[in-house]
């Protein structure tokens, strides 16, 4: 584990996992009193853009935030693939979920975040079990803001991520 107050950091067999934790807004909530699909993709993407992307200036991130993006920078992200296996409805909560981070596969201009949203580390069970309520796959491709041509990772990325590759997620659809 880190003491960074935004990321910890887990070793696990198949590689090092990034934890973010990310609250529910109660406007998350669907007519049904769980997180509505829609909402999840946010909460995706916020837990991506904490783990992956450079902080502003006094901002804590964890190590692997280096990625910069912005028209500012000339350089965009831009979502090629997105996938979301839901396991069980997520209820509202006052902890944060904690969001399981690594990478299924680093390409030449894009990176394949995988993800496990489980339940707040705050209430696992003695044996640190907690509940997985989806798993989601998102390729992510940086590109150049004015051409709109691929760019490839720098090697400082590829040195901060590294270390988080793993195998990526197999669906039950697939499997």
């Amino acid at each position: 584990m880190t003491d960074d107050p935004v990321a910890e950091v887990e070793a696990t067999p198949d590689g090092a996992r990034l934890h973010i934790p990310i609250p529910l807004r109660w406007g998350d909530l669907d007519a049904f009193n769980h997180v509505n699909n829609t909402s999840m993709l946010k909460l995706l993407e916020e837990a991506r853009v904490r783990a992956f992307w450079l902080p502003a200036p006094g901002e804590a991130a964890p190590s692997t935030a280096v990625l910069e993006s912005g028209l500012h920078s000339g350089i965009l992200t831009l979502i090629a693939r997105q996938e979301i296996e839901y396991l069980a409805p997520v209820p509202y909560q006052r902890h944060p979920l904690d969001v399981q981070m690594w990478f299924g596969k680093l390409g030449g201009s894009s990176i394949e975040v995988c993800y496990e949203v489980c339940s707040p580390r705050e209430t696992a069970d003695e044996d640190g079990s907690q509940m997985v309520y989806a798993r989601a796959t998102t390729v992510v491709v940086k590109v150049d803001a004015e051409t709109g041509r691929p760019l490839r990772l720098s090697p400082e990325e590829r040195a901060a991520w590294q270390p988080y590759q793993g195998p990526p997620i197999v669906y039950a659809h697939r499997a």
